[in-house]
């Protein structure tokens, strides 16, 4: 087998294409998170604090050392929002799999022969 018919097999597996749906949704996803949280948590629940340490934006945040903590706060409340909203999607991914599974498929009718081998079990049991 050729290096090409291999690298087509390789590139054709779903999981490979799977990945690759995932990485460039992810990708679009980042962006959605990182305007929530830039653009709606910080003013609604941040500014209050924000305005109290006389701090515009919460990247700005730092110590009187010079350490920047407020770019690891961002980080962390991007990376909660994130690790929350994937939460619910599996929640609810994995709910509507339950429902699926929960109406178990009724048992099919036994064959003719099945019939007919229980017929004989009980006419040897009955002698």
């Amino acid at each position: 087998m050729g290096m090409m018919s291999e690298f087509k097999e390789f590139i054709a597996k779903g999981n490979v294409m799977d990945l690759a749906v995932g990485v460039i949704i992810g990708g679009a996803f980042s962006a959605i998170v990182t305007s929530l949280v830039a653009d709606v948590i910080t003013p609604a629940i941040l500014n209050p604090a924000l305005k109290a340490a006389h701090v515009e934006n919460l990247a700005d945040l730092k110590t009187d050392g010079g350490i920047l903590y407020g770019k690891f706060l961002a980080a962390v409340i991007s990376f909660l929002v994130i690790a929350f909203v994937i939460f619910l999607m599996v929640k609810g991914v994995n709910s509507m799999r339950k429902k699926e599974e929960a109406a178990p498929a009724a048992p099919p009718a036994p064959t003719n022969e099945e019939k007919l081998l229980m017929e004989i079990r009980d006419a040897l049991k009955n002698r």
